[in-house]
């Protein structure tokens, strides 16, 4: 009896690796389970750098060790931490013109520090191209695109952009927690150059606007750093050839957490989707034999608050980046987008190299991104790797959804059928990428520089 049942059971191995190779199916309970942790009250939102984050980190990895992933060469946990310093204002904005103080206080959204400015230039309309390249531009448009002029701006070197209030900009100020968005960075770093954005009400701006060559200043009277720690969860499963490479999957775990009224963002899509996607896909890809190629698993921490997770594995991998054949970022994966094909995710960056297409070929259901002027490529974590040189994209569902950043990102709000099947159609391509020997490559000027 026990001989008989010794049978059995290899058989049972035998068959159930069989089938987890060839003939894997995405159980949608698997999906909804994930989702129903990761998107509860109990994470409150899974704040960036947050005690709520390192518990979805631990839950990653506790499921990473589940399948039979093991720590990452040179690691030993599932872990990896780094310190964020992150600025902020004690007191309110002042702005100067010509050395001498504006009686009106302006609303400041985002500065790199506490003190910026230079000579004044005024943009004759809201039209992000025409904004002038000047250290401080005036914009009074109405009509203007807000993330459209700020990426203007940043690409114009931009130091300050003063916009008249609105009522519009008032509730965005709201909505951001009534302060001011100041540098976060990694540790040892210095703190990123970026574009100070504020607002002046209609009359001081009107006035300022007769001003046209001045030297504009504005500065933050009292500044303070606060520190705390992101976690990264990596698993990896490794290859049988060593010298095959390694492929490299990954999300990130962190979102908005709780607003200063104690609504919690719960982030069902962004990026508890995405975190699905990895878990389900390194579930799969474990439960078979084992690839040629190794793989790591990553769900990144602190993506809301600047890329600061994967930008710290970029700088401490725990392999040289040079082994790492692509990467592949899932981002939002939650919801139907009306512009694709039924169950299609979008890739960004899609025409920048050979990758999507290959995946496309072997079944995955991905099309190009039909949101170019939204700049998808080079806004999530996929970025941090490709400006070193790594082929990496980022695969998405509705990326412009309703729910963006919004109290509806909940687990309500989930199409759990498109997500299921979204991820079911990957299995295949990523099992074949891990056994052969294809190298995506960047098609000639698709590789990104820094700045772009």
């Amino acid at each position: 009896m026990l001989v008989r049942s010794a049978l059995f059971g290899a058989l049972a191995l035998i068959s159930t690796a069989a089938f987890a190779q060839d003939h894997w199916t995405v159980q949608e309970r698997w999906v909804r389970a994930h989702e129903a942790f990761l998107a509860s009250d109990a994470l409150q939102g899974r704040g960036s750098a947050t005690r709520d984050e390192a518990i979805a980190a631990a839950y990653v990895a506790s499921q990473f060790e589940g399948y039979g992933l093991v720590h990452a060469p040179g690691m030993d946990s599932y872990f990896q931490k780094a310190t964020i310093v992150r600025l902020k204002a004690d007191g309110p904005a002042q702005l100067s013109v010509n050395g001498k103080t504006v009686d009106a206080t302006p609303t400041l959204f985002t500065a790199p520090g506490n003190r910026v400015g230079g000579t004044m230039a005024v943009a004759g309309s809201g039209d992000p191209a025409a904004l002038p390249a000047a250290d401080v531009v005036l914009i009074g448009a109405a009509d203007a695109n807000p993330m459209a002029l700020f990426r203007a701006a940043a690409e114009k070197k931009v130091k300050l952009l003063i916009v008249r209030e609105t009522e519009a900009s008032r509730d965005m100020y709201a909505r951001m927690g009534g302060a001011p968005h100041l540098p976060a960075y990694l540790e040892g770093e210095a703190p990123p150059a970026r574009t100070a954005v504020a607002t002046l009400p209609a009359a001081a701006f009107d006035a300022l606007a007769k001003k046209k060559g001045a030297t504009v200043e504005l500065t933050l009277p009292a500044m303070t750093e606060d520190r705390a720690v992101t976690t990264n969860a990596i698993g990896y499963l490794p290859g049988s050839d060593p010298k095959a490479g390694t492929l490299l999957f990954t999300a990130h775990l962190d979102h908005l957490g709780v607003q200063p009224d104690g609504t919690i963002m719960h982030g069902a899509n962004d990026d508890a989707s995405g975190t699905t996607a990895v878990l389900e896909i390194a579930r799969a890809l474990a439960a078979g034999e084992q690839p040629k190629r190794s793989i790591l698993f990553v769900c990144y921490g602190s993506e809301e608050i600047g890329l600061y997770g994967s930008k710290y594995f970029g700088e401490h991998p725990p392999i040289p980046l040079d082994q790492v054949i692509a990467n592949i970022e899932f981002e939002m994966i939650g919801a139907q987008d009306p512009k694709l094909p039924k169950d299609t995710l979008m890739m960004t960056g899609y025409d920048r190299s050979n990758l999507g297409e290959v995946i496309k070929e072997h079944g995955g259901l991905v099309a190009p991104d039909p949101y170019p002027d939204q700049h998808f490529f080079q806004r999530s974590d996929n970025y941090s790797l490709a400006l070193k040189g790594i082929v990496a994209h980022t695969f998405s569902g509705w990326a412009v959804t309703p729910t963006y950043h919004d109290q509806t990102d909940d687990f309500a709000h989930i199409d759990f059928d498109f997500m299921t099947k979204a991820i079911q159609s990957l299995i295949a391509p990523m099992r074949w990428l891990a056994d052969g020997d294809f190298k995506p490559e960047w098609k000639p000027g698709g590789k990104p520089e820094a700045g772009e």
